[in-house]
């Protein structure tokens, strides 16, 4: 299945926090959209594996997404290197998605910024000949997505784009409500929501999802679109 967008996570729920309102915005749309997990979330503190597995695949029912996929990396010990860059070009060469979503580059849980720097290199690496790779024993052809955006985590950062998620707020907080074991400490409700009227702000709508360009430009072939 050829994806429009791919958004790939250091662990379970990273996309559903992060951007699960911009997520079903565009399934909505009719754009196919699939996640890519690398780990399972098996260090994290609260649940287990096989707690967020479930929550994983309730979130899923709740979203419709076109494909989800989960690498197996180990939580918290997966490298840079490789090993793992190529098992993205594969992953990224069998959805072929035009827009790639990952971590950012700067937060707080160190798996997030290897992740980051994982995909970042296995997107310029897919668009290779000389880099072959296989999925399910055929060879694949070399593809390289369009563009590479950031949602933003932990740590907060001035967003070079915002998303109108106002129509789909409630139906991300029914999404993250999957997720029971993960997002329901002290305060998570109040910071979410805030989080989401502060950057909906930015541009005048009561809730919004920001994302980072990784300092590129933004191509606009109509500026009276905007």
């Amino acid at each position: 299945m050829k994806l429009d967008v791919l958004v790939t996570t250091a662990h379970p729920d990273d996309a559903e926090f992060s951007m699960s309102g911009t997520i079903l915005k565009l399934l909505a749309s009719g754009k196919k959209v699939g996640i890519v997990d690398f780990t399972r979330g098996e260090l994290g503190t609260r649940g287990s594996p096989e707690i967020r597995d479930a929550e994983t695949a309730e979130a899923d029912k709740r979203l419709h997404l076109s494909a989800r996929v989960n690498l197996g990396f180990r939580d918290g010990f997966f490298q840079y290197d490789e090993a793992h860059i190529l098992k993205v070009v594969e992953i990224l060469r069998h959805f072929r998605p035009e827009i790639v979503f990952s971590n950012p580059a700067d937060d707080r849980h160190p798996d997030h910024g290897r992740a980051h720097n994982i995909v970042k290199d296995a997107i310029f690496l897919g668009g290779l000949v000389k880099v072959t790779t296989a999925y399910a024993g055929k060879p694949q052809d070399a593809w390289r997505p369009r563009r590479h955006f950031h949602y933003i985590q932990n740590d907060a950062h001035s967003p070079d784009f915002v998303v109108d998620i106002t129509q789909q707020w409630e139906k991300k907080l029914e999404v993250l409500a999957a997720y029971d074991s993960q997002f329901n400490g002290e305060g998570f409700w109040e910071f979410h929501k805030a989080r989401a009227i502060t950057t909906g702000a930015l541009i005048g709508v009561p809730y919004g999802e920001g994302f980072l360009t990784g300092g590129k430009a933004l191509k606009i072939d109509d500026v009276t679109a905007l």
